[in-house]
């Protein structure tokens, strides 16, 4: 499967198992329950999951600047941020895409647990 469809059937995959459990928990929870409840599904399903990777920032000459603790990195390709928040802010956006690019990854998800109805952004650089 070339890399581009592997990460939609992914996204596609996440966003069952996200909206499962938010049906299950519904939202009010804090931020860490949904961290530990969707990768435990997602294992459940058959996929690599690495909670807390740490993914190394970048500068332009290849300089390692720092680590970034990515929420979860599934299969190696792709990051998904948790928030349990009102809703998805455009700082959480461009903190998502900052990484992505400073860590050379393509391919993002932002899952929000904590409206009422769950929120799922996808980013791609």
């Amino acid at each position: 499967m070339r890399n581009e469809q592997k990460v939609l059937s992914l996204c596609d995959q996440i966003r069952e198992t996200a909206f499962s459990l938010h049906t299950w928990l519904r939202h009010g929870h804090l931020e860490k329950v949904y961290e530990q409840g969707l990768p435990h599904r997602l294992r459940k399903v058959g996929l690599k999951v690495e909670q807390q990777k740490a993914l190394q920032v970048r500068d332009e000459d290849g300089t390692i600047l720092g680590d970034y603790f990515a929420d979860l990195f599934i299969e190696d390709i792709l990051i998904v941020e948790l928030k349990a928040c009102k809703a998805i802010a455009n700082e959480h956006v461009a903190q998502v895409l900052g990484y992505c690019r400073a860590a050379n990854q393509r391919d993002a998800l932002i899952i929000n647990f904590g409206a009422s109805r769950l929120q799922i952004k996808k980013l791609l650089l």
